[in-house]
């Protein structure tokens, strides 16, 4: 269960701006999508939009009365779902539709390990995680597929679900690893030197979950986060450049739990500025959380009963809300924040629409006012749904549920079976662009996400990477 570690006519062109980012600070989410640009992009709740905000650019084209996704300063695709955390890529000029055989293949690596992380792009170097036998280790390779440097990061996951779970964060030449037991680790990307490391459930009191912790850390220009999940804090804020604590949150007590606290879950956190402030947002095992990125205090939780403790989904900005949905449990929600009425008090929410869409790992994008997304378990295909009501748009329940990344107005999704798609969303439908079949797939357990980089489509199935030229011809 791991997050980050799971042809026709023509289609309607958008045309936006790149955002230019400061490579040494936090850029704010500016991004591409209007919701008024296109009408193949038409809000269903466009009364919600209309003059009720401020016109602020985001990825999302709903307006976000304040709220934003920071990105980070590190060009190129520097951590689990890009940039943002939003699994939409900025890249223009790529493919409308694709050949029978799927676009053309520029190269093919093995030697990968077993795993479902993704592929994390940046200095020019592609890192990614692998368990090979008994440990895990961090793999970097050129941007032609040749092996650089592997490093160890303590034990593989050798329970259910065997494989690399966690995708890396690369900043100004380090990257940032947890395994599936908890270890946070700072390499050094020329090298893969160890420049430090933190286990998380032993210094925080923490107990692993049933199959294995996921989350991809998130770093900024500070601070590593994490989900500690222990008896002594929830989250946990580490000096990038040293690992020393920065602070630490109160831990969640949960009724019934073992050690009567929440622990961490399988989801990776989005981080967002609101109200002055900045904001993780993420899940515990139990729960939907909200902190002070600055300070760690937590603002708010909100509990997600499931069957099975499993709370998969990142979290997807919406406005200036935030949905999330869980397997087995109740619906997918929006929840809204909610800017303290003073000094000192704390960012609230407010419970809004639901909708059954749940994508387990998968994932959800946010695109001009519509949630697109996977169904998981009871119900079966893709859904497009009305971001600003709940209500489901369309869906296309043939298609197997998996990850998708937004680019250049379609979406390019990896389906669990190993069939990887394009699909254009219209009015009233997916129009399906272009299809073809990872090789050597088998069963359905291709749940690593795909990465558009420069023009390049990045695929990975277990051992096998695969990097395809999706550039529309020049």
């Amino acid at each position: 269960m791991a997050s980050g570690g799971v042809a026709g006519a023509a289609a309607i062109r958008v045309d936006y701006p790149r955002p230019a980012l400061d490579d040494r600070r936090e850029a704010s989410n500016v991004h591409p999508m209007h919701p008024l640009k296109s009408p193949v992009f038409a809000l269903a709740g466009a009364a919600l939009l209309a003059g009720a905000f401020p016109e602020v650019p985001n990825p999302s084209g709903l307006r976000a009365a304040g709220a934003e996704l920071i990105a980070s300063a590190e060009p190129g695709w520097p951590q689990f779902r890009g940039p943002r955390r939003d699994g939409i890529s900025d890249e223009r000029g790529l493919l409308e539709a694709w050949p029978e055989t799927g676009p053309r293949l520029l190269w093919k690596t093995g030697g990968l390990g077993k795993g479902f992380s993704s592929p994390v792009i940046a200095g020019g170097r592609l890192f990614i995680t692998g368990d090979f036998g008994e440990e895990v280790r961090v793999l970097a390779f050129d941007l032609e597929g040749k092996p650089l440097w592997s490093v160890r990061n303590g034990d593989a996951w050798l329970n259910q679900y065997q494989g690399a779970r966690s995708s890396v964060a690369v900043r100004d030449g380090r990257v940032y690893h947890q395994n599936a037991h908890g270890r946070v680790v700072c390499l050094d990307a020329a090298t893969g030197a160890e420049r430090w490391a933190v286990d998380l459930l032993k210094r925080y009191g923490g107990d692993n979950i049933t199959w294995g912790l996921s989350e991809c850390v998130l770093v900024d220009d500070r601070a590593v986060y994490a989900t500690a999940g222990g008896r002594d804090a929830l989250l946990v804020a580490f000096d990038r450049l040293t690992g020393s604590e920065l602070w630490r949150s109160e831990p969640l007590p949960v009724a019934g739990a073992e050690g009567g606290v929440d622990h961490a879950a399988y989801a990776s956190p989005i981080l967002v500025r609101f109200a002055g402030r900045r904001l993780l947002i993420g899940t515990s095992l139990r729960n939907l959380y909200c902190a002070d990125a600055d300070t760690g205090k937590l603002q708010w939780t909100r509990p997600r009963p499931t069957s099975y403790s499993v709370l998969a989904m990142m979290p997807v900005l919406v406005g200036d809300a935030v949905f999330m949905s869980a397997p087995h449990g109740p619906p997918g929600r929006l929840h809204r924040l909610i800017a303290p009425r003073a000094a000192g008090e704390p960012v609230g929410v407010e419970d809004l629409w639901t909708n059954p869409l749940d994508p387990c790992q998968g994932g959800v994008v946010h695109v001009a006012g519509r949630l697109y997304g996977a169904y998981y378990p009871a119900r079966r295909g893709w859904a497009a749904l009305d971001a600003a009501t709940g209500q489901t748009l369309f869906e296309a329940p043939d298609l197997i549920k998996g990850a998708p990344l937004f680019a250049d107005g379609r979406i390019h999704a990896l389906s669990e079976d190993g069939t990887m798609l394009l699909l254009e969303p219209t009015d009233s439908k997916f129009e399906i662009r272009g299809r073809f079949r990872i090789p050597n797939t088998r069963g359905r357990d291709a749940w690593a996400h795909p990465v558009i980089l420069d023009g390049r489509l990045y695929l990975r199935y277990h051992d096998t990477l695969y990097c395809h030229d999706v550039r529309a011809a020049r």
